[in-house]
């Protein structure tokens, strides 16, 4: 982290600067709209603020990719969500004349102001090439102006630092957020001063959000294993080195599990004979795993119907079924440890771990530790239980229990869209650059 705010492309953990150095307080009022696009759906939404941390009114309406346009043109893509927020609007009675809209966009985006932002590259599902190195504000404008509507983009974030908006403007002893989901990442909020690759470009705020962009992170100390994504070559995904990602998110776990299953149909006949569809990319999701994880029943019925239902694989002994259950265990405890690791590394760059990190040396702070609050959106830690248990177990485990009991992990309903709509409403009357 040091080494990602000290110059560009010094670090794995790329620290991009998002240009918010003001985040909701509460005091925002009037009717905003957002788009979030993060992956294979999208959502538009329209929110009505109130004063005093109200949100009086919400609509949300979900959006699905088609496959083809994640690798079509940047234009298709585009239309197909400036469409969407006219219908919306249309639908909900609304008008977009002088609305603020907020766009979370859930990739790699090197920004220049507020309100714009190139593509460095995609991630996930998605390889438009032309579209790398393009202003994506500026693609959904014109995208809007096609579509005839009289809007455009005021505040252009990624899911975790709309999730940290949404958490601030409910609690100000928010200081960073994370995704846990389909993806990765996690933002926070760095002191001006520790930024020294953009010294004299920064808004006079003694305070600027950074997105981590954890993703890309090659923890050293971690050995991959040969079940590891990284080591594998699927064509239909994007495999640029996102190795912490891939040891973590919500896309990827169900895959590692099936690879350790593959490896051992291979070296034994555990499976039996039937066991064609373990060789499928993709076949076995994270629901799966997460279903026969959580599976109480005393014959392990629930691993059974999984294995035979996704896999084709019949009349699984017990004994095989607890060792499915095993290794589903083992792979849902390394993506949570590792995701609470990240948690504490940001909570140590900012001295709210029990140590005052303002230097690479770390040192025993004095005096009461301040509360923290850290937001959480996505799905793999809202709806798995198991992955949530071992994650804030190993939290209160690294940062040990007086510190562990300043520490708030709180999850966000839909942070990352009403979190874009809250920082239009913030940045609605003043647009600064950052460049």
């Amino acid at each position: 982290m040091f080494a990602g705010l000290a110059s560009e492309d010094a670090s794995k953990v790329r620290m991009l600067l998002t240009c918010v150095d003001k985040l909701p307080a509460g005091s925002e009022e009037g009717i905003y709209y957002a788009i979030d696009l993060g992956g294979t759906r999208f959502r538009v939404m329209k929110l009505e603020l109130g004063s005093g941390s109200t949100v009086i009114n919400k609509k949300v309406e979900y959006r699905p990719v088609p496959e083809e346009l994640t690798k079509g043109t940047s234009e298709d893509l585009f239309d197909l969500i400036a469409s969407a927020l006219k219908n919306f609007i249309e639908r909900e009675g609304g008008k977009d004349e002088g609305r603020a809209l907020g766009f979370t966009f859930s990739f790699p985006v090197r920004q220049a102001s507020i309100s714009s932002g190139s593509l460095i590259r995609w991630t996930k599902e998605f390889s438009i090439e032309e579209a790398v190195g393009k202003d994506v504000a500026q693609c959904l404008n014109e995208a809007l102006v096609r579509n005839g509507l009289n809007l455009q983009v005021t505040a252009l974030v990624n899911n975790a630092v709309g999730t940290l908006a949404m958490g601030h403007y409910y609690d100000e002893d928010t200081v960073a957020a994370v995704i846990i989901g389909a993806g990765t990442n996690a933002s926070y909020i760095e002191r001006s001063a520790a930024i020294t690759k953009c010294r004299g470009l920064l808004t006079n705020s003694d305070l600027t959000v950074v997105n981590v962009e954890w993703g890309s992170f090659r923890p050293p100390q971690i050995p991959l294993t040969p079940y590891d994504i990284c080591f594998n070559v699927e064509k239909k995904r994007n495999h640029y080195d996102q190795a912490f990602e891939k040891m973590i998110s919500g896309v990827y776990l169900g895959e590692i599990a099936r690879l350790v299953l593959q490896g051992m149909a291979q070296e034994s006949d555990v499976f039996g004979s039937s066991v064609n569809f373990l060789s499928i990319p993709f076949i076995f999701s994270t629901p799966c795993l997460a279903a026969i994880r959580e599976d109480g029943s005393p014959d392990l019925r629930v691993v059974s119907r999984v294995l035979e239902e996704q896999l084709k694989i019949q009349d699984v002994p017990l004994k095989t079924r607890r060792l499915v259950v095993r290794i589903c265990d083992i792979v849902t405890r390394r993506a949570a440890r590792l995701a609470a690791a990240g948690i504490v590394a940001i909570l140590q760059k900012i001295g709210r771990d029990g140590t005052l990190c303002g230097t690479t040396n770390v040192r025993k702070i004095r005096g009461e530790p301040k509360r923290s609050v850290v937001a959480i959106e996505g799905g793999l830690y809202q709806g798995y239980s198991v992955f949530r248990e071992y994650l804030n177990e190993a939290v209160d485990e690294i940062l040990g229990d007086e510190i562990a009991s300043t520490v708030t992990l709180k999850v966000m309903e839909e942070g990352s869209g009403i979190g874009a709509a809250l920082l239009a409403a913030s940045y609605s009357s003043t647009r600064q650059n950052c460049a």
